[in-house]
């Protein structure tokens, strides 16, 4: 059972696909539900993130820094398969407690993005533990919660795909000169997250659509030429990123030129798709 702080952020959280306010306001955020070591039974707690490689999440058991480890952490080891919420999207995860170097490098990492996490492991002697949320895979589309319509999951993952953007760019923005470790992961997962979004519009979404709708034919032709061209500023963006010595201006003009195509090109589609999906 969540306590009554926890269980305000959780109702936000479901009720704003992931957008809370007070002090987690513009904070990466996600839901994560274990099940109890004791008890079985589920419990949910709104926890902080870094994204990592190959999709998976980070989420640090610092429990502000005090001397023992938190529920959830004692929760996933003792039952690994967990359950997470993103805000859109929920899916089913393995927890996997990273341990040595591996472990190590993500902590600086996190320290690097926040030096909050630094001053947490100050506080206590126990070493703080990182988890690594692996999701398991499934087939068919991703996992929407409470949708109710096409158009409707269609605003809502535009609202994630806008929102992380504008987070990167902000964070670019006060990153100084160079960018760090964590960030470039943060960008390269905008990336392909966007990619993925957008391979599943022209191999699902679109075919069926211009099965239905022929008179669709050009406005899906310029749907997929301006899908080309995003593409063609990822690759920019993961170029910029992945240099021998990243900059973090040269980064900022390439999220800048990503953000202005990819915003016409939202609203394009929302504009011309939501009314056949709403009727």
């Amino acid at each position: 059972m969540a306590n009554d702080f926890n269980q305000k952020i959780i109702e936000e959280f479901r009720a704003n696909d992931g957008r809370v306010g007070g002090p987690f306001e513009g904070a990466r955020l996600l839901l994560l539900t274990t099940t109890g070591a004791r008890s079985g039974a589920p419990h949910t707690t709104p926890l902080g993130y870094l994204p990592d490689a190959d999709g998976q999440v980070l989420v640090i058991a610092s429990a502000a820094g005090a001397p023992r480890h938190p529920a959830w952490y004692h929760n996933l080891v003792a039952h690994p398969r967990v359950h997470v919420e993103t805000g859109v999207f929920t899916y089913e995860a393995d927890a996997v407690v990273l341990t040595g170097e591996e472990r190590e490098a993500a902590f600086a990492r996190a320290v690097e993005s926040d030096d909050g996490w630094a001053d947490y492991q100050s506080r206590t002697t126990r070493t703080i533990p990182v988890v690594a949320l692996r999701p398991v895979a499934h087939d068919g589309p991703p996992t929407i919660s409470g949708s109710q319509s096409f158009g409707d999951v269609l605003v809502r993952i535009h609202g994630v795909l806008r929102r992380e953007l504008a987070l990167i760019r902000q964070e670019v923005a006060a990153s100084g000169a160079s960018l760090g470790a964590q960030l470039r992961l943060n960008c390269l997962s905008l990336c392909q997250g966007l990619h993925n979004h957008h391979e599943g519009e022209s191999q699902g979404m679109f075919p069926m659509l211009a099965q239905q709708f022929p008179e669709l034919a050009d406005v899906l032709a310029r749907l997929e030429d301006e899908h080309r061209r995003v593409a063609e500023l990822i690759g920019e963006l993961q170029r910029a990123v992945t240099a021998e010595k990243p900059d973090a201006a040269a980064t900022l003009a390439e999220v800048d030129r990503l953000s202005a195509e990819l915003e016409a090109h939202l609203v394009y589609e929302e504009k011309q798709l939501i009314p056949l999906f709403d009727r």
